[in-house]
């Protein structure tokens, strides 16, 4: 169960960016990003109040407030990056490099104790190159300094905040989802001030932000629930999976041309997703 909530979730998340690097091109990147999380939010509360998951231990040392409030800030300057970067036309160079904040996660679940079979780790490696590869590295034609600083740093605030997700899950997943959004409403309050404006967004892009918002909720959530089901490290690289799904929109919407290593790239995340499932 938990390997299939982490798979649906690196779909949802993988649709989610697609639509947010698209609305990058048209609005400023902070804009789409805190448009979207407070949608996002506005859907975590309706769940909330229909499941009154709001009982869930807030503090304390299992509570998810604040990691949650970690999770949200990270996440948002993760998100915040990510769509810039996809704005600048490099996603062969941004997704491939976002692909690996399964690596800080990964990293944290095995410091705090957790133990791996050897195929597991085998598999969770080929699935890590695989996500890499199916994004389409353009290295061939050179790392420009820009898109690979926001790829940096879209990978950096990612696998932190999935680290902190994950320990605010402990409590109650959907919770930290509805407290991170909480988190990212505040910040883009404060930026929509400063800067005077809210996207300049028309009532024909509502659609895609809602989406954008409910879908990156909910691959929070599922992602979230799984960790709590399964060996964390594994999770989070099934989740991380999301740029396949990314260039699978790219190639069926915008006919980008897929390139060879990206057909690779899909096949060795075939692989090691299945010898994962096997161990």
């Amino acid at each position: 169960m938990a390997l299939l909530l982490a798979l649906f979730s690196s779909v949802l998340w993988g649709s989610a960016d697609f639509e947010g690097g698209r609305m990058a091109k048209k609005f400023p990147a902070i804009a789409v990003t805190g448009a979207s999380q407070a949608l996002g939010l506005i859907v975590g509360i309706g769940i909330v109040l229909v499941t009154g998951e709001w009982r869930a231990p807030a503090f304390g040392l299992h509570g998810y407030f604040f990691p949650a409030v970690i999770a949200g800030v990270t996440g948002y300057l993760g998100l915040v990056a990510l769509y810039a970067g996809l704005a600048t036309g490099r996603m062969g160079v941004v997704s491939p490099i976002s692909s690996l904040c399964a690596i800080i996660p990964v990293t944290v679940a095995l410091i705090s104790g957790e133990h791996l079979p050897t195929s597991t780790g085998i598999g969770i490696a080929i699935a890590l190159v695989g996500a890499f590869c199916a994004s389409g590295p353009e290295i061939s034609q050179g790392l420009p300094f820009r898109p690979v600083l926001l790829a940096i740093g879209a990978a950096v605030g990612f696998g932190t905040a999935l680290s902190f997700m994950a320990r605010g899950s402990v409590s109650s997943a959907l919770m930290t989802m509805v407290m991170m959004r909480i988190t990212t409403l505040f910040i883009s309050i404060g930026l929509a001030v400063k800067y005077r404006t809210v996207g300049g967004f028309a009532k024909s892009d509502l659609p895609r932000l809602i989406y954008i918002g409910a879908a990156d909720f909910s691959a929070n959530v599922l992602l979230g629930v799984a960790s709590t089901k399964g060996l964390v490290s594994i999770v989070m690289v099934l989740g991380s999976l999301f740029p396949i799904m990314t260039a699978v929109l790219a190639y069926k919407i915008l006919h980008e041309r897929l390139h060879r290593i990206q057909y690779a790239g899909i096949v060795l995340a075939i692989a090691g997703v299945a010898i994962i499932s096997a161990s």
